[in-house]
Order: structure tokens, then sequence, then C-alpha cells
């Protein structure tokens, strides 16, 4: 398959789901009552670009031992539209089902952006690199940011959990997970490769804050309406940054 061929196929899939962002945004996001088609098409928003994760894998020559990145940065992506159909639907059980959808997902992104992370440092530092290296290459600025984070996910238990009633300990798991997730995301070898991903990463957590004060603390019915308008297009861009974050991530020593 040719590279324009390619280029051509990823172009339309990204086309599709802005399109289903967008109807999406104009017709569901402000409702608490979604139908199944609303459901379908938020799904799709992200849905539509797990494969171009995959052609971009297939346009490259990738070392033996890296090719797993791309396509569980893919896996990601299908457990966030997974994800993003249970959200959609109503009731407890809908409302876990999403919920542990995105945990599956932030850990496999988790797992991926380690990895990748590992390789980077070993083909640059030599062999044997490991964590020590990680954490002796770890900036100021980095230290800044995971500090920010731990405040931020300690914060959840003086604002969050109290409010959160027979969802208590599946809320307290999600944020430690995605928590776990922005971590390994800050902690990248600090390259200009890793910044989409980590501007992904952090709109993510922006957009589950929004929806966590929808959600659980926000009661007036114009703040709901603001937040549930906020968080479908940071969320939506998050996933398409890490999805073009992932895509030059991979590629920094392929070429």
């Amino acid at each position: 398959m040719s590279e324009t061929l390619i280029a051509n196929i990823a172009n339309l899939l990204f086309c599709g789901a802005m399109a289903c962002f967008v109807i999406y945004w104009a017709l569901w996001a402000h409702k608490d009552d979604i139908s199944l088609t609303g459901a379908l098409i938020k799904s799709a928003a992200v849905a539509f670009v797990v494969p171009v994760l995959l052609l971009d894998r297939l346009a490259h020559v990738v070392p033996q031992g890296q090719t797993a990145f791309l396509p569980l940065m893919a896996l990601g992506l299908v457990c966030g539209a997974l994800g993003d159909f249970a959200l959609a639907r109503r009731g407890e059980r809908a409302f876990l089902a999403g919920m542990a959808a995105f945990a599956t997902g932030h850990l496999v992104y988790a797992a991926a952006l380690w990895r990748r992370g590992h390789d980077i440092l070993q083909t640059e530092s030599g062999p044997g690199t490991g964590i020590a290296a990680i954490s002796g290459a770890v900036t100021p600025v980095q230290i800044a940011a995971l500090g920010t984070l731990a405040l931020l996910v300690l914060s959840t238990e003086l604002w969050l959990r109290p409010r959160t009633g027979s969802l208590r300990w599946p809320v307290r798991g999600y944020v430690m997970v995605i928590g776990a997730m922005a971590a390994v995301t800050i902690l990248l070898p600090g390259r200009s490769d890793a910044s989409l991903l980590r501007l992904g990463v952090a709109l993510f957590v922006l957009s589950d804050l929004l929806l966590a004060l929808r959600l659980f603390v926000v009661v007036g019915p114009r703040w709901k309406l603001a937040l549930s308008l906020l968080v479908w297009p940071s969320y939506w861009l998050a996933q398409m940054l890490i999805m073009l974050g992932a895509m030059f991530y991979a590629s920094a020593l392929w070429f």
C-alpha cells in the first residue's frame, strides 16, 4: 500500500471522526437522555481514528521489538470508544462499564508509553538503560508537573469522594489510574516529540475533571449545561492529540 493511499485513507477517517464530533456536540452533548443513535455517533467520533494508527504503523519500517507501540495506542482508543458508548447510556451499570473501559484504556496507554520511552532511552543511552536512567533524566519542570498532578489527585479526596456515594471506590480507583497514566506521560524522555502526547493527556485529565464536576458537584442547570458543552470538545481533542502524538513519538527513532 503506497504512502499516498495511506495518507488519503487516514484523512478520510479523520474527516469522518470530525463530522461525528460536530454532530454529537450540536445534537446530544447538552442532553442527559441520549438516544442509541447519539451514543453510536459519539463512539464513532473516536473509533474512526483507530485505523489511522494502524495505517501509520504499516507505512514505516519498525525496528524489531518496537512493533507493539502503535497497536497498543490504537487499543487504548478502542477502549475510549467503548467507554464513550457506555457513558452515553443511562444507569449505574452503564456508567461503571464506561468507567472500566476508560480505566483499561488508560492502563494500555501507560504501558505503551512507558515501553516506548524505555526504548528511546535505550537507543540514546545504550543497552541496559532502565528506571535509574529515567529517574536521572527527570527535569525540574517534570518534577513540578508531577507535584501538581499529585496535589490534584489527592484533592479529589476532599471535594469529590464525599459526593460520590456508592460509587466512591470505583471513582477513587479511576482517579488513581488516570493519575498513573498522566505521571507516565510526564516522565517520558524530555524531547519535543512527546509534546503532543503530554498536551493530549493534560486535556484528558481536564475533561475528566469537568465531567466529575458536572456529575457529582455542580447543581445549577446552567452550570451543568456549560460543563456538558465543555467536556465533549476537551475530551475529543485530547484523544485526537494523543493519536497524533503517538504517531510523532513512534517515528522519533524510526527514520
